[in-house]
This record gives C-alpha cells, sequence and structure tokens, in this order.
C-alpha cells in the first residue's frame, strides 16, 4: 500500500496527472516493446479516484482494505 502526502493544493487533479504522466513516460522510455500495447496510444484512462482517511492511522487503513479482499458479498 502507497501513501502520498500531499499539502496545499486545490485540486488533487494536478497530482495525479503529473503522476500518470511521468509514470507513463518512464514507462515508454525503459519498455518501448509495449507503447503499441497501449489502447488509443495512451496507458492511463483519463479518470481517477481518490479518497480523504480523515487523518486515520495508516495501519488502520490497510487493515480496512483487507478485510474488504476477503469480505463475502451476499
Amino acid at each position: 500500500m502507497s501513501k502520498i502526502n500531499v499539502l496545499q493544493i486545490r485540486s488533487i487533479q494536478l497530482p495525479v496527472n503529473a503522476l500518470k504522466g511521468t509514470s507513463s513516460r518512464l514507462l515508454r522510455a525503459s519498455r518501448p516493446d509495449i507503447a503499441g500495447k497501449y489502447w488509443r496510444g495512451v496507458l492511463w484512462s483519463p479518470s481517477y479516484f481518490a479518497v480523504s482517511a480523515g487523518g486515520a492511522p495508516l495501519a488502520t487503513i490497510k487493515q480496512y482494505v483487507e478485510a474488504q479482499r476477503t469480505a463475502k458479498t451476499p
């Protein structure tokens, strides 16, 4: 599980787009063989999901996520 601290931002869009752009550029540079397999020439979709945990400890969040993976749905 990764944790990213982003302080004093007005929109989560800026760091998300920077992360997507940088990772795509680095992947294209290190693995040119897979660049042709990108859907419509792009690695990432334009969408993203962001949520605030309200200051909960990372261990608590990790425990919650792990419980969701094992939860049975009716």
